[in-house]
């Protein structure tokens, strides 16, 4: 269908079958390119917010709502000055004043960071909240507003040519789909800072060619010296009613991009890219629907758009077990390619609805016989302030009241309702509100984490949810009774399963260990609190958690109580709901130990916890010699990403030395002069009582400890992980995908850089009459990391040996005999067929490890068929102590 001209009043007929000339393609050209660099922005903006905000979707939501804001009050406020002189210099100016904002912009937000945190001490995180929310909300907003005040100069510009207002509104969406990809590209190639300059200068260009265009002979007489006198008169046609319903339209359609954030992000893109992809998909039906549908007025489109719409949304959510499905069983060969695909999954949910909201302004505009400047801009200015307020009104409000399943049938319900305001049959149209609800009713709640993670959890049961702007917590109850604590879906923060309890314990003990005598503890994180119960071998010891999420702090207090010791009620621990950047800002309060807890690096915003400035901010709250451990998975890293991160704590603890806790690499920076040595460790434990050294332990001996010693950090050449500088976020990603996460060459690089045990004895400074315990201890961890890597690259004999010289040199080692009772009771029924008793092939592996769960299950069955009760009752008492929340015999 031909487009109708740009005007006001009614369609210039004459108009219809002209060619646009060249200096209308240009501008129409370099409106994309203008659409390309307002939503670089936005994504790289959101990214500069989450320092800020920390890991939540408060950043997203903030930066779409500034962005939203402004843009609606930027084109209302256009909609008044589109008649005046030269539109294409002002558009010129706007475009170089966004990209000097956008050159000041890192400046000018570590300004206002530092003048909140200034005064932010005494703050709840609440009001921090706030405050941060109203400044970035007002300076977002300014940049915003300029561009929004573009499109109905934009409009003007056109006047009079054979170009629609939905091919303009539709490719300067095509450019933003663009535009929110281009970070993707820019960010791993240059870091943040170094992106947003780049976008900066895309802007600067863009001035430059709409200053020329501007200039051009012959253009002057319709661009740059539009008269005065030019009426609003398709100004007649439009209330205030339909303001205000293409308002909430706008509002709902917000609703539905905020939580679909939420929502894909949980199950598909487990990235920094997740804000991108979406708004990516999101745009792109914009620009299709605006495009396709630009020359439609036919009033029947008005009854359509509304229904298809609100059904298109809740069938959506029907299609959740789908697309969980999907993200399970997906196999990709590399990143982009898990991109491209997920992405597409997205597209298929999301892009029919997309197509529909994109389609409405054009056929609206038409409608109302507004082709141009002064109402379509008005009902784009609208439409965009309540976009802004639905965000606000998601992210802060309705997430946490109604979760994430219920907000999405709202938007569905309201974008049905808004929009059949302006259908000529909206008294018939609205009996669809009973068929939509009926509809809703079965998926106004997510499906059970059971069916979201069909793969790894489908003999799951939930037994609590919690949900805020930060995470959907979850508490999930497997088939044997034990409970796993998951954030977002995307990591399993921690298990009941008591191999799990005492990894999670180790991560306290190994840091109370090594300072000489500690008197106060900060844990970065509280998790199921069963880290912080490692710590209850120190009678009198201050304890301070900080944790972001509410529902981590409930499912430590309700869920794993009978797990952590009820160590979150006890009246020596403080928990503080609080970012742990933020807290450390601003706190005036030292510590002789501080835990950094274990967390997925490559998930948004987190790896600033391991940023050279995160480092350096708990340095400064440590007392002298006080003792800092940051934790980590090796399993998350590959070998690059993990020298990324040594170097970068080294550079804040000179000095910084490594400790192997099974899987878990700990990271030890020491503040002032101070050194964790034998003595040190020694000393700290003698002034204990008997039981409690054995608790601070974990009944494995301060040799033992001391033996998973892996050396020093060394300072080398090469990138560090900044705030505004990342490199872990984007090459995790690419190296999981890639295939590049081989446990075994990471442990290669740590035998590597560890030192002899005879050069360690030195460095920790091990008596003399002491080498001999220290080197068995030593040996044994070396022995076991051997048979792991063996294991892993498939070498299972050679594993097996080194495990078992490896217990013969410490079988104390809770992680040596667990490996070596593992592999015993993998091969028990061959050690039945070659002759053995079962019970007595049973009681080894309990002779190694007295607290293996299966072996004790096993004898607990075969007590019960002797009829033998004494034993049953000491087996099943042996079992509770290990594993309370177990159930079965």
């Amino acid at each position: 269908m031909a487009d109708a001209a740009v005007v006001d009043g009614k369609p210039q007929g004459s108009n219809l079958t002209k060619t646009a000339p060249l200096w209308a393609v240009f501008v129409i050209a370099l409106y994309f390119f203008s659409g390309v660099a307002a939503l670089s922005y936005e994504v790289l903006w959101a990214r500069l917010l989450s320092l800020q905000f920390g890991v939540s979707i408060f950043g997203v939501v903030i930066t779409v709502a500034a962005f939203m804001v402004g843009l609606g009050t930027g084109s209302l406020f256009g909609s008044r000055i589109s008649s005046r002189r030269c539109p294409l210099l002002i558009l010129a100016l706007i475009e170089l004043s966004v990209a000097i904002f956008a050159f000041a912009m890192p400046v000018i937000f570590s300004s206002i960071e530092g003048v909140i945190s200034a005064s932010s001490a005494s703050m709840s995180v609440e009001v921090w909240f706030a405050l941060q929310l109203f400044f970035a909300l007002f300076v977002l907003s300014l940049p915003a507003f300029a561009l929004g005040v573009g499109f109905p100069l934009v409009l003007r510009a056109l006047q009079g040519q054979p170009v629609s207002l939905g091919s303009v509104y539709g490719i300067n969406a095509l450019g933003g789909f663009v535009g929110a990809l281009l970070p993707l590209l820019l960010l791993p190639l240059f870091g943040l800072v170094a992106s947003l300059y780049v976008v900066a200068g895309l802007g600067v260009l863009l001035s430059l060619a709409f200053f020329l265009l501007s200039r051009q002979q012959g253009v002057s007489s319709v661009v740059n010296c539009v008269s005065n006198n030019v009426s609003g008169a398709a100004e007649s046609g439009l209330s205030l009613a339909s303001l205000w319903a293409y308002a909430l339209v706008g509002a709902g359609s917000l609703i539905l991009q905020i939580s679909w954030t939420r929502l894909y992000g949980m199950l598909l893109l487990r990235t920094e890219y997740v804000m991108a992809v979406i708004l990516a998909v999101f745009l792109l039906g914009m620009a299709l629907g605006s495009v396709f549908l630009r020359g439609q007025r036919a009033s029947y489109w008005l009854t359509l758009l509304p229904i298809f719409s609100a059904f298109a949304v809740v069938m959506g959510l029907w299609g959740l077990p789908w697309v969980a499905e999907f993200a399970a069983n997906g196999h990709y060969s590399s990143l982009w390619s898990a991109l491209f695909w997920q992405g597409l999954c997205v597209a298929l949910f999301t892009l029919p609805v997309t197509f529909a909201l994109g389609a409405w302004l054009p056929i609206l505009a038409n409608n109302f016989k507004a082709h141009g400047t002064v109402v379509g801009a008005k009902f784009y200015g609208v439409n965009a302030v309540g976009s802004a307020l639905g965000a606000l009104l998601t992210g802060f409000v309705m997430l946490p009241l109604f979760g994430s399943a219920a907000v999405i049938c709202f938007s569905a319900l309201l974008l049905l309702v808004a929009g059949l305001y302006f259908s000529p049959m909206r008294k018939k149209a609205l009996f669809a509100v009973l068929p939509l609800s009926l509809l809703a009713l079965p998926v106004l709640n997510l499906p059970g984490v059971n069916v979201l993670l069909p793969n790894s959890l489908a003999a799951t049961n939930d037994i609590y949810q919690y949900e805020d702007a930060v995470s959907i917590t979850h508490v999930v109850e497997q088939e044997d009774g034990q409970r796993l604590l998951l954030g977002d879906l995307q990591r399993m923060d921690a298990s009941s399963e008591p191999t799990a309890v005492v990894s999670q314990q180790n991560q306290a003990r190994l840091p109370l260990l090594l300072h000489p005598e500690p008197k106060t503890v900060l844990f970065l994180g509280v998790g199921t609190g069963i880290s912080m119960s490692g710590s209850l071998a120190y009678d009198g010891l201050d304890r301070v958690g900080v944790e972001i999420s509410q529902g981590a702090i409930n499912a430590a207090t309700n869920y794993f109580s009978e797990v952590n010791n009820q160590v979150v009620a006890r009246g020596d621990v403080r928990i503080v709901r609080d970012d742990a950047r933020r807290y450390l800002k601003t706190t005036a309060d030292r510590y002789d130990v501080i835990i950094g807890d274990l967390f997925h690096p490559d998930l948004v915003g987190r790896s600033a916890l391991l940023s050279a400035e995160q480092f350096q901010r708990v340095k400064s709250r440590l007392n002298d010699k006080g003792v800092f451990v940051q934790w980590l998975a090796l399993n998350q890293f590959d070998v690059e990403s993990l020298r990324v991160v040594l170097r970068t704590f080294a550079q804040a603890f000179e000095g910084g030395h490594l400790y192997l806790d099974g899987f878990r690499l700990a990271m030890v920076g020491i503040a002032g002069e101070g050194v964790a040595t034998a003595p040190a460790l020694l000393g700290n434990l003698a002034v204990l009582t008997e039981d409690n050294q054995r608790f601070a332990t974990g009944g494995e001996g301060a040799w033992t400890w001391l033996g998973r010693y892996f050396g020093q950090i060394e300072l080398t050449d090469g990138l560090v992980q900044g705030e505004l500088t990342p490199v872990i976020e984007y090459r995790l990603p690419r190296a999981r995908y890639d295939g590049d996460l081989k446990l075994n060459e990471t442990l290669l690089l740590l035998l590597d850089v560890r030192p002899s045990a005879a050069v360690a004895a030195k460095q920790l400074r091990v008596a003399e009459g002491d080498v001999a315990s220290f080197e068995r201890a030593y040996n044994a961890v070396e022995l076991s990391v051997r048979s792991w890597m063996a294991s892993v690259e498939g070498r299972h004999g050679e594993a097996e040996r080194f495990i078992r010289f490896a217990y013969t040199a410490n079988p104390m080692d809770r992680w040596v005999g667990f490996d070596l009772a593992d592999r015993m009771y993998g091969t028990l029924d061959q050690a039945v067929a070659s002759g053995y008793l079962r019970s007595s092939a049973l009681a080894r592996i309990l002779d190694i490890r007295p607290d293996h769960e299966q072996a004790l299950r096993e004898m607990l069955q075969l007590a019960r068929l002797a009829g033998d009760q004494v034993r049953e009752g000491e087996y099943k008492e042996r079992l509770k102590s290990i594993s309370p929340l177990a159930k079965g015999p």
